[in-house]
């Protein structure tokens, strides 16, 4: 059974059953400390971007927007375990052609990871993928505050949502998470791993 641990802030670590260790974001936190056969970069701003935290195994692969977002189409990529789809994020804080989300499957759960967005006019469609999980950044400031996060999460319509990215220039903040809403809401403090 795949894993997921919370970094803190937008920061994830995506380990498989049989091992395989996925970093999205790195940037906050502790929990570096496995060596990445892949790492997932939304986009390019300084919280989002710190590769250099991770200790990559020979081979690993460093996928960011501009590998995901190559040509102006969004691409999908197999990696060993994970298969990964670029999807579309956007706000007024971050340009959608500088800018992805990650819907990541692993040992047949699907998670939907935004990265820095806001409502974006695919998340209706997302209902459709069956997705187990949905971690949505909900700070209000560079990103959709709890309320509108929690209007999204039921739009799409995950098994399970998590609000990440809460404040800003914190891990977390336990104020911002019980405003949002969800069904099937469950808060990770960081340090905290989850079954997917």
């Amino acid at each position: 059974m795949a894993h997921l641990t919370y970094q803190g802030h937008g920061s994830l670590r995506f380990t498989s059953d049989s091992g395989m260790v996925l970093y999205l974001d790195p940037f906050a936190g502790e929990g570096y400390d496995l060596p990445a056969d892949l790492i997932l970069v939304t986009h390019d701003h300084h919280d989002h971007n710190r590769v250099d935290l991770v200790t990559q195994k020979p081979g690993c692969e460093v996928i960011t927007f501009r590998q995901a977002l190559a040509g102006g189409e969004y691409h999908s990529f197999v990696r060993g375990d994970f298969s990964i789809r670029a999807v579309p994020a956007a706000n007024k804080n971050h340009d959608p052609a500088c800018c992805v989300g990650f819907v990541i499957e692993v040992d047949g759960k699907k998670v939907y990871a935004a990265g820095d967005t806001s409502t974006t006019q695919a998340m209706p469609g997302f209902a459709a993928l069956g997705l187990d999980w949905a971690l949505l950044p909900i700070d209000g400031v560079y990103n959709m505050d709890p309320e509108e996060a929690s209007q999204a999460a039921a739009l799409i319509g995950a098994v399970h949502s998590v609000p990440i990215h809460m404040k800003p220039g914190a891990l977390f903040d336990e104020e911002m998470a019980a405003r949002f809403s969800a069904p099937g809401k469950v808060v990770l403090r960081p340090g905290e791993t989850a079954a997917l």
